[in-house]
């Protein structure tokens, strides 16, 4: 199964920018689709961002315009550039990979805390 791993979370302030990434164990140049998701305390994850490999991105509606998916496949990493942070951002971020078939897998998440 593929392992995937988040980083660059922290503390940032309202308005601020923080760069996700999510790096798998296998490579994700074949047919892999590459999700956000997030949840923050005693909420249900929801759906963030997500990525085809033909470069296909989709957003929920509340980080439109704020937050940029990207990937690079040669780097086996999948990018959330968050700008213009908000306290409602504020949640454990998690990548999760579609493979062809179906089958999903999630990373062990990341932390992000928005306040002043």
């Amino acid at each position: 199964q593929v392992q995937l791993v988040e980083s660059g979370g922290g503390l940032v302030q309202p308005g601020g920018s923080l760069r996700l990434s999510c790096t798998a164990s296998t490579s994700i140049s074949s047919m892999y689709i590459i999700n956000w998701y997030r949840q923050a305390p005693g909420k249900q994850r929801e759906f963030v961002a997500r990525i085809r490999n033909n470069g296909g991105i989709a957003y929920t509606d509340s980080v439109k315009g704020r937050f940029t998916i990207s990937r690079d496949n040669a780097k086996n990493t999948v990018y959330l550039q968050m700008d213009s942070l908000k306290p409602e951002d504020t949640a454990v971020y998690y990548c999760k990979s579609d493979d062809p078939y179906g089958r999903a897998s999630w990373g062990q998440g990341t932390q992000v805390t928005v306040s002043s």
